[in-house]
């Protein structure tokens, strides 16, 4: 015993051994914060300011821009030619006769069945309005976060073949964040720059119902007899479509009696619209999908997710024309007429269909202007619903055993997009400095067997290494050659406990809110071939921007869940323990979802 009245360490035993020390329950969770439950547009990710982005462009060639508002003066010019030729061709004798011979309609070979507008297609109609304006709204904002679309599978700049942003500038650390643009409040939804999380929401829930009304449209179309008012049933809807463009272009209008049955232009319009661009609609949106594309790699090799997002804009932009297209006619060949085949079930010319339409209208206004600002003012509420709704059907897609992909380092992307909070901490750049010899990865939590492992502890590991591509919430995608530890090996090496179902994941660096950035995995992740920590990247030590010294890789997730510059790794029962309790920093944030595989 020592001389002094206290014991030395040395007079006394050490502690019995034990899974529960000061180690293992040391914990990031303190450098955590919660998030707000009310946005404050001013503040909003990081006080992310303002962004104007350009008028649409598509690209020429290699390396030229063509300014899509050019086409609103061509298209002036082009349909004034039209008119003109039109007019022309009216005069001569034989297109006469052809328009004689061809009316413009083929009428329906089963009027009985077809004639009228049944009050399920009236309510239909009034909820595929509804929630297109939604879904259309929380598109363009999606689109905006990152404003190009490429045919490629990489995402290089300059590669894209239409943006409504400037050119990426010079900077290598120029990140995807703030390449995204904003939207006026009452045209994007909610309308903030970078509000992904919520649009998605947005755009993913009504999605649902938007599926749902077609479902029972598809049902109903086809019990009761009505797909003749849409499916063409003989070749002579061709030549009578073409009876009827130069009849409009002539200024000449075709007699419709779209009571009994659609002109061929309408049905051929109709027709392209319910039974291919609607379909088109889901696919692609399925198309981009991390998970699906990791589950039928065959499939995306060739329609890789920049090709589904490509497609979805086109189709966007069909609906878009289709609308203004429909609109115009209604009003200008017999408004009342028309408002009450689709209002009011009647073929007559009252008021009864107006009046309709005008309470329909005040519904849609209503909620077109209050979506915003209950989206601000409540952004958990759509949250918790968005997981309601969309968290059941993405576990219907999602593929919970992925098998490693098919690529080769000659399909490595030339450039992958930087994006997240650059750690800039003292703690960082000292690390940086010393080329992470101090680096200690502190994993603990629920586990037998918490370890502290620096990178030579990491690198003996059993090594793994896959080639596989990255998707970002924001749309933009890539491939890399990643090499690291695969989760298994660090399964096997700490032995969760049986209470362990989620896995957290520390970052060195803070979210844009200031606290640290973390994200929480389901453990059965962590048993995948494809989920692993990575220290290299396509043959060399990771770099600054891409997650140095070590990031996850979780194959089945988008991008933001693959936490870059970790430092640390916590085993937990859930995840509604740690932060705010919703998964992950931009889950408390910005409202993401706890998982986003689809």
């Amino acid at each position: 015993m020592g001389t002094g009245a206290d014991p030395t360490p040395e007079d006394l035993p050490a502690p019995a051994p034990s899974s529960v020390s000061p180690r293992a329950v040391r914990s990031y969770r303190s450098e955590l914060t919660q998030g707000e439950d009310v946005i404050d547009p001013a503040t909003w990710a990081g006080s992310v300011p303002r962004a104007s982005g350009i008028a649409p462009r598509v690209r020429v060639g290699r390396s030229r821009w063509f300014n899509l508002l050019w086409l609103l003066p061509i298209g002036f010019l082009l349909l004034i030619v039209a008119i003109a030729v039109a007019k022309g061709l009216r005069g001569d004798p034989s297109v006469q006769q052809f328009i004689a011979r061809y009316p413009g309609t083929t009428g329906s070979p089963n009027p009985e069945a077809t004639t009228g507008f049944p009050a399920w297609a009236r309510w239909q109609h009034f909820f595929n309005l509804f929630f297109l304006i939604f879904i259309i709204r929380s598109g363009l904002q999606i689109l905006t976060d990152h404003p190009r679309l490429y045919w490629t599978r990489h995402s290089t700049p300059g590669r894209d073949w239409f943006r409504i942003q400037k050119r990426v500038p010079a900077d290598p650390l120029w990140t995807a964040k703030q390449d995204s643009i904003s939207l006026p409040s009452q045209v994007g939804l909610p309308g903030l720059r970078h509000s992904i999380g919520l649009a998605r929401w947005w755009h993913l829930g009504i999605d649902a119902f938007w599926l749902l009304n077609g479902v029972i449209f598809f049902v109903l179309l086809f019990a009761t007899g009505r797909w003749e008012r849409f499916v063409p049933t003989t070749w002579e809807v061709f030549p009578n479509a073409l009876s009827g463009l130069i009849q409009y272009l002539s200024l000449n209008w075709p007699t419709d009696d779209a009571w009994v049955a659609y002109n061929s232009l309408q049905l051929i319009a109709y027709f392209i619209t319910v039974f291919i661009a609607a379909p088109l609609a889901l696919i692609t949106g399925l198309g981009m999908s991390p998970a699906l594309s990791t589950r039928f790699k065959r499939i995306s090799r060739f329609v890789s997710i920049q090709t589904a997002r490509s497609l979805h804009f086109l189709v966007l932009v069909w609906f878009l024309v289709f609308i203004v297209i429909h609109v115009f006619f209604v009003f200008t060949t017999g408004l009342l007429t028309n408002l009450n085949h689709i209002h009011s079930g009647r073929d007559d010319q009252s008021w009864i269909g107006l009046g309709i339409f005008a309470a329909s209208m005040v519904v849609v206004i209503v909620g077109w202007v209050a979506a915003t600002p209950f989206t601000i003012r409540h952004p958990r509420v759509v949250q918790r619903a968005g997981q309601a709704i969309v968290g059941p059907l993405q576990h219907l897609f999602e593929h919970l055993d992925p098998k490693p992909g098919q690529y080769s380092e000659k399909d490595i992307s030339p450039y992958l997009w930087h994006n997240g909070q650059y750690p800039d901490s003292d703690e960082y750049q000292a690390l940086f400095d010393g080329h992470f010899a101090d680096y200690r990865l502190r994993i603990n939590g629920l586990v037998d067997n918490p370890v502290d492992l620096d990178l030579a502890h990491l690198r003996a590991l059993p090594h793994h290494e896959q080639i596989t591509q990255h998707f970002c919430i924001q749309g933009w995608s890539g491939i890399a050659k990643w090499g690291g530890v695969s989760m298994q090996s660090i399964v096997e090496l700490v032995k969760p406990q049986p209470e362990a179902k989620w896995v957290v994941f520390y970052s060195l660096g803070d979210g844009p809110d200031k606290g640290v950035y973390y994200d929480a995995h389901p453990i059965e992740h962590m048993s995948h071939h494809l989920t692993m920590l990575a220290y290299d990247m396509n043959g060399e030590p990771l770099p600054y921007g891409h997650g140095a010294p070590l990031r996850l890789r979780n194959e089945i997730e988008l991008g933001f869940k693959q936490v870059k510059w970790i430092k640390g790794i916590e085993f937990v029962a859930h995840f509604s323990e740690i932060g705010g309790g919703y998964g992950g920093y931009n889950q408390d944030h910005e409202f993401f979802g706890y998982r986003q595989s689809i």
